[in-house]
């Protein structure tokens, strides 16, 4: 059965009501005369833009449950709070062609019978693929993997044509890589990213193509340094570089940082430098309060950071880096929650003025919107 999903000629109708309801809860909320505590306050609130993703095809990594039954196996889904009770998955049609199409030869791959180590005990697969037609497959176990499982791993993974993992508690396996690599095009320009298993990649590789573009734009007619706070492996910074005379970005994971000095290298980056810090720790560093050996060989001092870029997690920013943020001169924030968004965007905006607001629609068919806002100092 075909995962049940949004027929996509209502595509455009869904996004026109997460259209409305950020306007709602952005703009028009001004009358202090209601009463509903659900309304927040209005923020001065340029046109919207309004980036619309590909209805099919657009997720490019997945992950499934895998459910035994009658001595077979399945893709499975549940619906809340019913885990006992399995959907079977046979068709995804948001997630790409690719994934789609791995989907079937697996299943019917670890259903032979000189495969039936790797069917046993498996609980979940996961599925990462690109725009550029890479693709990695996580095998998820409730049992130690062995040289058996192993051989029989690469001897699908040779059938297959892709890299194949093997994880079970403690336990990781790769058999060739642990990683893809995509290639994005931003306004005729194609930039490499490895992107790690297990690491935070943009699902909607579409969409993080229009966010990246929509950045670039901003960014063509500023000056200074710019500083990104999480910047996963480099997926913003990189691209921007070239409208910078120097850029410092910071991260926090090891893995994140990892694949981002490789993207700096393969994409030929020269004015960008990578920080194991995390926000907090990186305004610390800029106040002086706190040296970290991490931060050794570069003077902060040298940079004149004019802008900023943020694309923190659904916490949003918190207080000190608000108010770390609100130093420089151009703002460039990028937002998975605008519930927090909204939230840091009433400190922001006692200094800076919105000039661009758009939203990237990185999941369609939910509630959740991602949101760009473009602040510049009040003169």
């Amino acid at each position: 059965m075909t995962v049940p999903m949004t027929n996509p000629e209502q595509y455009q109708i869904l996004l026109d009501e997460k259209k409305a309801r950020i306007e709602r809860d952005f703009a028009n909320s001004s009358d202090t005369s209601q009463t509903d505590t659900d309304l927040k306050p209005s923020l001065p609130f340029p046109e919207l833009e309004v980036f619309a993703s590909e209805p099919e095809h657009f997720r490019l990594r997945a992950e499934f449950r895998i459910w035994h039954q009658d001595g077979r196996c399945f893709y499975a889904m549940f619906e809340p709070g019913k885990k006992n009770d399995p959907y079977e998955v046979t068709d995804f049609p948001i997630a790409s062609k690719l994934i789609n199409r791995l989907m079937v030869e697996m299943k019917e791959a670890i259903h032979q019978p000189e495969n039936d180590i790797l069917m046993q005990r498996m609980f979940q697969m996961e599925f990462l693929t690109t725009l550029s037609g890479d693709a990695l497959i996580t095998m998820i176990y409730h049992k130690p993997l062995d040289e058996e499982w192993q051989a029989a791993a690469e001897k699908l993974q040779a059938q297959i044509g892709f890299p194949i993992i093997g994880r079970s508690r403690k336990q990781k396996l790769v058999l060739k890589r642990d990683y893809v690599i995509e290639t994005l095009t931003i306004n005729g320009k194609q930039y490499q990213y490895k992107q790690i298993e297990g690491g935070f990649t943009q699902p909607n590789g579409g969409m993080n193509q229009k966010m990246l573009s929509w950045a670039k734009e901003l960014s063509k007619p500023l000056k200074g340094d710019l500083v990104e706070l999480y910047c996963g492996n480099g997926n913003f910074s990189i691209a921007l570089a070239e409208h910078y005379n120097k850029v410092m970005a910071t991260e926090i994971s090891k893995t994140s940082v990892y694949a981002a000095q490789y993207n700096i290298e393969k994409n030929n980056i020269e004015n960008l430098i990578i920080a194991r810090l995390s926000s907090e720790e990186f305004v610390q560093a800029l106040q002086g309060t706190r040296e970290f050996r991490r931060l050794e060989g570069i003077d902060l001092t040298t940079y004149e950071f004019n802008t900023v870029f943020v694309d923190p997690p659904r916490s949003g920013l918190d207080d000190e880096s608000v108010k770390q943020v609100q130093g420089y001169d151009n703002i460039i924030y990028v937002s998975c929650n605008p519930e927090t968004l909204h939230n840091n965007l009433q400190i922001l905006t006692e200094t800076h003025e919105i000039k661009r607001f758009a939203i990237f629609d990185q999941f369609p068919y939910t509630h959740h919107i991602e949101c760009g806002v473009f602040l510049q100092r009040k003169a």
